[in-house]
Protein backbone atom coordinates (compact mmCIF):
# COMPACT_ATOMS: atom_id res chain seq x y z
CA UNK A 1 0.00 0.00 0.00
CA UNK A 2 1.30 3.25 -1.26
CA UNK A 3 1.66 6.11 1.52
CA UNK A 4 -0.75 9.12 1.37
CA UNK A 5 -0.69 11.59 -1.30
CA UNK A 6 0.18 14.18 1.69
CA UNK A 7 1.94 14.94 4.46
CA UNK A 8 1.86 13.36 8.21
CA UNK A 9 3.65 14.14 10.74
CA UNK A 10 3.72 12.26 14.04
CA UNK A 11 4.62 14.07 16.82
CA UNK A 12 4.05 11.07 19.32
CA UNK A 13 6.49 8.18 19.61
CA UNK A 14 5.48 4.86 19.06
CA UNK A 15 2.42 4.95 16.85
CA UNK A 16 1.90 4.41 13.42
CA UNK A 17 -0.47 5.93 10.39
CA UNK A 18 -2.41 2.94 7.86
CA UNK A 19 -4.16 4.75 5.26
CA UNK A 20 -6.21 3.54 2.29
CA UNK A 21 -8.25 5.35 0.22
CA UNK A 22 -11.78 3.39 -0.01
CA UNK A 23 -14.40 3.84 -2.57
CA UNK A 24 -17.83 2.61 -1.80
CA UNK A 25 -20.06 0.13 -3.79
CA UNK A 26 -23.46 0.63 -3.90
CA UNK A 27 -25.82 -2.47 -3.46
CA UNK A 28 -24.04 -4.84 -1.19
CA UNK A 29 -26.38 -4.52 1.63
CA UNK A 30 -26.54 -8.38 2.02
CA UNK A 31 -22.93 -8.62 1.74
CA UNK A 32 -22.40 -6.58 4.82
CA UNK A 33 -24.74 -8.19 6.80
CA UNK A 34 -22.75 -11.23 6.43
CA UNK A 35 -19.51 -9.22 6.91
CA UNK A 36 -20.60 -7.80 10.00
CA UNK A 37 -21.61 -11.33 11.12
CA UNK A 38 -18.67 -13.59 10.15
CA UNK A 39 -16.41 -11.01 11.87
CA UNK A 40 -17.85 -10.85 15.48
CA UNK A 41 -18.32 -14.67 14.97
CA UNK A 42 -14.38 -14.66 14.19
CA UNK A 43 -13.69 -12.30 17.28
CA UNK A 44 -15.70 -14.13 19.52
CA UNK A 45 -13.71 -17.52 18.99
CA UNK A 46 -10.23 -16.03 19.25
CA UNK A 47 -10.77 -13.24 22.23
CA UNK A 48 -12.34 -13.53 25.61
CA UNK A 49 -13.49 -10.24 27.68
CA UNK A 50 -11.47 -11.40 30.69
CA UNK A 51 -8.52 -11.40 29.18
CA UNK A 52 -8.86 -8.99 26.55
CA UNK A 53 -6.85 -5.98 28.48
CA UNK A 54 -4.09 -8.20 28.15
CA UNK A 55 -4.27 -8.99 24.39
CA UNK A 56 -0.13 -7.36 22.92
CA UNK A 57 -2.03 -5.36 21.11
CA UNK A 58 -4.54 -3.67 23.46
CA UNK A 59 -2.13 -3.53 26.08
CA UNK A 60 0.17 -1.57 23.89
CA UNK A 61 -2.45 0.96 22.43
CA UNK A 62 -3.33 1.40 26.48
CA UNK A 63 0.35 2.19 27.03
CA UNK A 64 0.68 4.60 23.91
CA UNK A 65 -2.80 6.16 25.42
CA UNK A 66 -1.18 6.93 28.63
CA UNK A 67 1.88 8.16 26.81
CA UNK A 68 0.03 11.04 25.53
CA UNK A 69 -1.80 11.66 28.83
CA UNK A 70 -5.03 9.72 28.14
CA UNK A 71 -6.63 7.34 30.55
CA UNK A 72 -7.35 4.52 28.59
CA UNK A 73 -10.44 3.26 31.66
CA UNK A 74 -11.58 6.29 30.90
CA UNK A 75 -11.25 6.92 27.47
CA UNK A 76 -10.87 3.42 25.76
CA UNK A 77 -9.40 3.36 22.15
CA UNK A 78 -12.57 2.88 19.65
CA UNK A 79 -11.30 -1.03 19.35
CA UNK A 80 -11.67 -2.07 22.50
CA UNK A 81 -14.70 -0.60 23.07
CA UNK A 82 -15.88 -2.47 20.28
CA UNK A 83 -14.47 -5.28 21.02
CA UNK A 84 -16.19 -5.33 24.40
CA UNK A 85 -19.39 -5.11 23.03
CA UNK A 86 -19.06 -7.66 20.22
CA UNK A 87 -17.35 -9.91 23.10
CA UNK A 88 -20.82 -9.25 25.25
CA UNK A 89 -22.93 -10.64 22.36
CA UNK A 90 -23.65 -7.13 20.57
CA UNK A 91 -23.96 -7.15 17.00
CA UNK A 92 -21.63 -4.72 14.60
CA UNK A 93 -23.86 -2.28 13.90
CA UNK A 94 -25.06 -1.16 10.46
CA UNK A 95 -24.30 2.49 9.52
CA UNK A 96 -22.67 2.50 6.06
CA UNK A 97 -20.89 0.44 4.05
CA UNK A 98 -17.28 1.90 4.68
CA UNK A 99 -17.62 2.75 8.20
CA UNK A 100 -19.52 -1.07 8.18
CA UNK A 101 -15.98 -2.51 6.87
CA UNK A 102 -13.81 -0.43 8.70
CA UNK A 103 -15.33 -1.76 12.27
CA UNK A 104 -14.41 -5.18 10.95
CA UNK A 105 -11.17 -4.18 9.83
CA UNK A 106 -10.75 -2.72 13.98
CA UNK A 107 -12.34 -5.68 15.85
CA UNK A 108 -10.35 -8.38 13.74
CA UNK A 109 -7.37 -6.36 14.29
CA UNK A 110 -7.81 -4.93 17.97
CA UNK A 111 -6.30 -1.49 16.04
CA UNK A 112 -8.41 2.19 16.20
CA UNK A 113 -9.63 2.63 12.62
CA UNK A 114 -11.84 5.63 11.19
CA UNK A 115 -13.60 6.24 8.03
CA UNK A 116 -12.82 9.98 7.20
CA UNK A 117 -15.03 11.55 4.23
CA UNK A 118 -12.64 12.82 1.43
CA UNK A 119 -11.99 16.46 1.19
CA UNK A 120 -13.51 16.95 5.08
CA UNK A 121 -9.40 17.92 6.18
CA UNK A 122 -7.06 19.66 4.79
CA UNK A 123 -2.88 18.57 4.54
CA UNK A 124 -0.60 18.74 6.10
CA UNK A 125 -1.96 16.49 9.16
CA UNK A 126 -0.37 15.61 12.36
CA UNK A 127 -0.54 13.24 14.91
CA UNK A 128 0.12 14.67 18.33
CA UNK A 129 -1.25 15.06 22.01
CA UNK A 130 -4.36 17.50 22.10
CA UNK A 131 -3.82 20.89 24.06
CA UNK A 132 -5.38 22.17 27.05
CA UNK A 133 -8.42 23.86 25.90
CA UNK A 134 -8.99 21.95 22.80
CA UNK A 135 -12.29 20.46 22.17
CA UNK A 136 -14.12 19.18 18.91
CA UNK A 137 -17.93 18.37 18.50
CA UNK A 138 -17.53 14.70 18.24
CA UNK A 139 -19.98 11.99 16.82
CA UNK A 140 -20.82 11.03 20.76
CA UNK A 141 -20.92 15.33 21.49
CA UNK A 142 -18.81 17.87 22.78
CA UNK A 143 -15.20 15.77 22.80
CA UNK A 144 -12.64 17.63 25.63
CA UNK A 145 -9.41 17.06 23.60
CA UNK A 146 -6.88 17.93 26.30
CA UNK A 147 -4.02 14.56 26.86
CA UNK A 148 -5.87 12.82 23.67
CA UNK A 149 -3.84 11.45 20.91
CA UNK A 150 -5.50 13.32 18.14
CA UNK A 151 -4.95 14.21 14.57
CA UNK A 152 -5.26 17.99 13.18
CA UNK A 153 -4.81 19.78 9.98
CA UNK A 154 -4.65 23.83 9.44
CA UNK A 155 -8.05 23.83 11.12
CA UNK A 156 -7.41 21.95 14.09
CA UNK A 157 -8.07 18.59 15.30
CA UNK A 158 -10.82 16.59 13.84
CA UNK A 159 -10.18 13.06 14.57
CA UNK A 160 -9.11 10.23 17.46
CA UNK A 161 -8.77 6.85 17.96
CA UNK A 162 -11.42 7.51 20.30
CA UNK A 163 -13.69 9.31 18.39
CA UNK A 164 -13.51 11.41 15.22
CA UNK A 165 -15.19 14.66 14.62
CA UNK A 166 -18.90 15.51 13.35
CA UNK A 167 -16.40 17.94 10.46
CA UNK A 168 -15.43 14.72 8.56
CA UNK A 169 -18.01 11.58 9.30
CA UNK A 170 -19.53 10.05 6.41
CA UNK A 171 -23.01 10.23 5.06
CA UNK A 172 -25.12 8.50 3.45
CA UNK A 173 -24.58 9.96 0.29
CA UNK A 174 -20.59 9.50 0.69
CA UNK A 175 -18.97 7.29 -1.54
CA UNK A 176 -15.16 8.39 -1.26
CA UNK A 177 -13.27 8.34 1.88
CA UNK A 178 -9.98 7.62 3.58
CA UNK A 179 -9.59 4.26 5.90
CA UNK A 180 -6.87 5.44 8.64
CA UNK A 181 -5.67 3.09 11.18
CA UNK A 182 -4.08 3.71 14.39
CA UNK A 183 -1.18 1.22 14.71
CA UNK A 184 1.05 0.36 18.15
CA UNK A 185 4.62 0.33 15.60
CA UNK A 186 6.30 -3.05 16.28
CA UNK A 187 2.93 -4.68 17.38
CA UNK A 188 1.04 -4.51 14.17
CA UNK A 189 2.28 -3.96 10.69
CA UNK A 190 0.68 -1.73 8.24
CA UNK A 191 1.24 -4.58 5.66
CA UNK A 192 -0.84 -6.72 8.06
CA UNK A 193 -3.72 -4.40 8.04
CA UNK A 194 -3.26 -4.32 4.38
CA UNK A 195 -3.69 -8.09 4.36
CA UNK A 196 -6.48 -7.82 6.17
CA UNK A 197 -8.32 -5.37 4.77
CA UNK A 198 -7.61 -7.14 1.14
CA UNK A 199 -8.77 -10.32 3.12
CA UNK A 200 -12.67 -8.17 4.26
CA UNK A 201 -12.63 -7.23 0.91
CA UNK A 202 -12.20 -10.71 -0.70
CA UNK A 203 -15.29 -11.82 1.59
CA UNK A 204 -17.47 -8.61 0.72
CA UNK A 205 -16.30 -6.65 -2.12
CA UNK A 206 -18.17 -4.05 -0.57
CA UNK A 207 -15.83 -1.16 -1.22
CA UNK A 208 -12.62 -0.67 -3.70
CA UNK A 209 -9.07 0.35 -2.63
CA UNK A 210 -7.34 2.94 -4.89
Amino acid sequence: MEPPPFPVHLELPGWELFWARLEAVPGTEEARVALRRRSAERVRAALDLETLSSHPTVAALRKLFKAAGCDPSRYRPSSEALLRRVLKGEELPAIHPLVDLNNCLSIELAVPSCIVAEGSFTPPLTLRSGREGEAFDSLRGPFNLEGKPLLADAEGPFGTPITDSQRVKVRDETRGAWLVAYLPQGVVRPEEVEKTLASLLGEAPIASVS
